[in-house]
């Protein structure tokens, strides 16, 4: 059976091999070619790859993925399309698919969105409760940064706290919506924010995400 991870992983890998190297995405500064070397990297080195967590090895990890950025194109995409070298942790169904569901989807997105002639994707009911638990045990910390309260809801009333405070912004939308938003694609995300002028603005500006 495929996961939700393994589909959106050649969902990926595929959108990169059409839309070539140089192509923009929603990562700032980052064309198509350094979001490949990116993903590949997260997998592939883990000794690297701390430096998504731990801020005094963030430029270890600019390094290599410069490095890889080097490589052939297609050597990235083979890379992301076969997944990870079978002693990866990622390697294990389950860490592949709590990890990579909701990484896998974004970068898509970030590909996708950044073209002027995107169309919205259909998302089916049952990747968008996916998405939308993951954000959910993850609220927190996706909105630790934000200096407004911050409430996400879905059209049929659930709702996740990504920050308790004061003002609050209450940002509605289908689930596949509310992650790119929480993920920090705010302006990417197909969405409805309410409340104060000023906290709404403070919403579409903070720095959300891990």
């Amino acid at each position: 059976m495929t996961t939700h991870a393994q589909r959106e992983r050649l969902l990926l890998a595929d959108l990169l091999e059409r839309s070539g190297p140089d192509a923009p995405t929603l990562c700032e500064g980052w064309t198509t070619r350094d979001l490949a070397a990116h993903t590949v990297v997260r997998e592939r080195r883990g000794d690297a790859a701390a430096g998504l967590i731990v801020p005094r090895l963030a430029d270890r990890l600019e390094r290599v993925r410069g490095e890889y950025a080097r490589r052939p194109y297609e050597e990235l995409i083979r890379l992301i399309r076969t997944g990870p070298p079978r002693l990866s942790p990622f390697a294990l169904k389950q860490l592949d698919e709590a990890s990579n569901t909701v990484e896998f989807y974004v970068h898509t997105e970030d590909v996708r969105r950044a073209q002027p002639d995107w169309t919205p994707r259909e998302i089916d009911p049952v990747f968008g409760d996916a998405l939308w638990s993951r954000v959910e045990r993850a609220a927190r910390m996706l909105g630790r940064r934000s200096t407004v309260g911050l409430v996400l809801r879905r059209p049929d009333g659930q709702t996740a706290v990504l920050h308790r405070g004061s003002p609050v912004v209450t940002v509605t939308g289908e689930p596949a919506e509310l992650t790119l938003f929480a993920l920090g694609r705010q302006a990417a995300a197909n969405v409805v924010a309410e409340g104060d002028k000023a906290a709404v603005a403070a919403a579409y500006e903070a720095s959300l995400g891990f």
